[in-house]
C-alpha cells in the first residue's frame, strides 16, 4: 500500500475540483448531459423575451423547449449530437446549416465557446447560454466576449442544483450558474443582474 502524505491527497482534491469546473472530468455522461432545471429556464423567461424561431442546440431530453413551448413560444427546433427521447438527435450543431432567430441553450461546458460563436452566425435575435459563472474568466474567452454583443448577465443568487443523465449529483448545488444573453445589434456594455 502507498503512503500518501496530506499535501497529495490536497493536490487530488485539488486537480479533481479543476476538471469538474472546466469539463473534463471523469466520471462526466456522454455528450455532457446535464438537463436543465424548469426553474432555471423560466427564470430567464421571466426577464427576457424572444421574437421568432428559438433553436435549442443540445436539447436533450427536451428540459429547456418544455418549458419553452409552456411559455407561450410555438416556433421551436430541438436538436442534439445524441438522442434522448426528444428533438432531433445525431444533429452536430458545430457543422449544422441551420438557422434560427434565436438560440437557448445549455451546451456541453467543454465547447461552450464554440456552441456560442456558431449561435451568433446562425442568428439574428438573441443567444442565451445557461453556463457557469466562472465562464467569464480566460484570455480566451475575454477576447470573444469584447467582440460579441453580450447585453446581460444573469447570475443565480442561489445555486442551480444540477443532475448528471437526469439523475440527482452528490455534490449538485456547488457551482454557481449564470444566463449569459447575446442580443444582436446591441452596443453597450454588458449588465449583470440576479435572478
Amino acid at each position: 500500500m502507498e503512503d500518501f502524505t496530506v499535501d497529495d491527497i490536497v493536490a487530488k482534491d485539488k486537480l479533481k475540483r479543476a476538471r469538474s469546473l472546466v469539463g473534463t472530468s471523469e466520471g462526466r455522461p456522454d455528450g455532457d448531459y446535464y438537463p436543465t432545471p424548469s426553474d432555471a429556464v423560466q427564470a430567464l423567461l421571466d426577464r427576457e423575451k424572444f421574437t421568432g424561431s428559438i433553436w435549442e442546440n443540445s436539447c436533450g431530453d427536451g428540459s429547456i423547449c418544455h418549458v419553452l413551448t409552456a411559455d407561450v413560444y410555438t416556433d421551436v427546433l430541438a436538436t442534439d449530437l445524441v438522442y434522448r427521447g426528444y428533438g432531433e438527435g445525431d444533429h452536430d450543431f458545430l457543422t449544422s446549416e441551420l438557422t434560427a432567430d434565436n438560440v437557448v441553450m445549455n451546451p456541453p461546458f467543454s465547447l461552450a465557446q464554440e456552441f456560442i460563436e456558431k449561435s451568433l452566425a446562425v442568428t439574428t435575435g438573441k443567444v442565451a447560454m445557461l453556463g457557469k459563472l466562472q465562464f467569464l474568466e480566460s484570455g480566451r474567452r475575454k477576447i470573444m466576449f469584447e467582440s460579441t454583443p453580450l447585453k446581460t448577465v444573469y447570475v443565480f443568487s442561489k445555486r442551480v442544483t444540477m443532475t448528471r443523465d437526469g439523475k440527482k449529483m452528490k455534490n449538485s448545488g456547488m457551482i454557481a450558474f449564470a444566463w449569459f444573453v447575446w442580443e444582436h445589434g446591441y452596443e453597450g456594455k454588458p449588465t449583470i443582474e440576479w435572478i
